[in-house]
């Protein structure tokens, strides 16, 4: 599959709805219409682009459905749809699935979540900056109100991610997230679960796969008549978490299309490859020397020199990919460490044997010479390690073209 194309702003003349809020609804019939006027309204007053709202009404059996349609009929950029069948995660991949607005977004009906928040949260993927934007009630800077309880079941449930998935987002179930089209288009099909747990698996996917996820703080405030299911919610989580646990340790998942494509390319070319790769190689000499200064009285010139060399190799590496190479996520991590020791070996020799040929032809060459010539072989080096990372390390992905033109995102 192809990978992501480069990200890009949305267009500042979109006749077409530039955002689709998604509302998912179970028997709501009581807090759908005041909720649902609040957010017209609100997004009327505050939201600089078209817009939709979209009612998606899994399975009501009360007077939900009569409620969504009228509001429909009455609120010119409100819509609705009607699945068979519950669940919530079910809601939002078909509601989603079928809108053709560049941003996608979903707030709870209850609007726990203060909607002050909501041009923040998706601001960053209307301008090109981010492919998910997620509410955070665990931030510094948002303000929760909700009772005991709830706090340490959610505060419990996120430790839980960070410990068995070692997730790197805040608050995977805040009710207060968006996502780019493009992304949910490839993201979507590789999401099993249809309940609750959906947002958490959606977030675990495209961490993995590098994706960048905007979190904004939010002001929340916990609805009492919230009729979730504790008990059955967290263990269709843990059956979710596990699930998703194995499916990444067997590298099941097929990550290839959610990577962006010419990461490091789009961050200016060559050139600017070559002046991150400089800064990063300066930051790396400078500790390297330090690191061989330290280490020289008590391992000598030979060992101080290889172990400030592997340091500054598994730093430099780590480094280069991030900035140099514009590589994020944990994906191919390991295997580009392998590779970068192997890197590593070539900068031991070149500069291993330039000391030794210092000492064969100086036997008592003082400190300051020994650390001048450890420096002028590792500067030496630096033009290998970078032909070496750019063509071996970190190999620009070549996308197949499909068709005559590019693919609109």
């Amino acid at each position: 599959m192809d990978q992501l194309p480069l990200r890009t702003p949305v267009p500042a003349h979109h006749r077409e709805p530039v955002l689709d809020v998604v509302v998912p609804v179970f028997n709501e019939e009581r807090d759908l219409e005041p909720s649902v006027r609040r957010l017209h309204a609100h997004l009327r007053e505050t939201f600089p682009y078209p817009f939709r709202i979209t009612v998606a009404d899994n399975a009501s059996t009360d007077e939900t459905p009569r409620i969504a349609a009228r509001l429909a009929a009455e609120l010119p950029e409100t819509e609705w749809l009607r699945l068979a069948e519950k669940g919530r995660g079910r809601a939002l991949h078909t509601a989603w699935s079928r809108s053709p607005a560049p941003v996608l977004a979903y707030v709870d009906v209850d609007l726990s979540t203060d909607l002050s928040a909501l041009l923040p949260l998706v601001a960053p993927l209307i301008s090109g900056h981010s492919d998910i934007a997620i509410g955070t009630r665990l931030a510094r800077g948002s303000r929760v109100v909700r009772g005991p309880k709830r706090e340490v079941i959610s505060r419990c449930y996120n430790v839980l991610l960070r410990s068995t998935l070692a997730v790197g987002f805040s608050d995977a179930q805040c009710g207060f997230k968006a996502v780019r089209r493009d992304v949910a288009e490839r993201l979507l099909p590789l999401v099993e679960d249809s309940g609750w747990f959906f947002d958490t698996e959606l977030l675990v996917i495209a961490e993995r796969a590098g994706l960048r996820i905007h979190e904004v703080p939010v002001d929340w405030v916990d609805d009492p008549d919230s009729r979730v299911d504790i008990l059955s919610t967290a263990l269709a989580d843990l059956r979710g978490i596990a699930r998703i646990g194995r499916a990444l340790a067997r590298g099941t998942l097929p990550m290839a299309g959610l990577r962006r494509s010419a990461a490091g390319e789009s961050r200016g070319g060559l050139a600017g490859q070559l002046l991150r790769f400089a800064a990063v190689g300066a930051v790396s000499t400078v500790g390297y020397v330090l690191l061989y200064a330290a280490l020289r009285p008590a391992a000598g010139p030979q060992a101080a020199n290889a172990l400030a060399l592997l340091v500054c190799a598994v730093a430099n590496t780590a480094a280069n990919r991030r900035l140099t190479f514009g590589l994020r996520g944990r994906g191919g991590a390991m295997r580009h460490q392998a590779k970068g020791l192997l890197v590593f070996v070539v900068g031991l020799a070149l500069t291993g044997g330039s000391l030794a040929a210092l000492h064969h032809v100086a036997p008592g060459a003082a400190r300051l010479t020994e650390v001048a010539v450890l420096v002028a072989a590792n500067l030496a080096a630096t033009l290998l390690r970078f032909l070496l990372f750019r063509a071996w390390v970190f190999p620009a992905r070549r996308t197949r073209r499909r068709g005559t033109g590019p693919t609109a995102s």
